[in-house]
């Protein structure tokens, strides 16, 4: 899981993990229309497994999500 940092083009995204790693996410193509990504959204992101600094976005939390995990203290704002 991360936070989205910065949007840069072409369906890429600098996302901060929970591990602490600084990742370049890219948003596959089933996923590209259908859910748009913002700056600040929580997403979750699968690492590559041969490059560690490159990951896939598979999620990404509405508000209210966002606001039920604060809540429960499953995430930290």
């Amino acid at each position: 899981m991360g936070h989205v940092e910065s949007l840069l083009g072409s369906n890429r995204l600098r996302v901060r993990c929970l591990d602490g790693h600084e990742r370049m996410a890219r948003i596959p193509g089933k996923m590209k229309k259908r859910i748009w990504i913002r700056q600040g959204d929580i997403v979750i992101v699968v690492p590559w497994s041969f490059q560690d600094e490159k990951a896939d976005v598979v999620w990404r939390y509405t508000a209210p999500q966002v606001d039920w995990m604060v809540r429960k203290g499953y995430l930290k704002r």
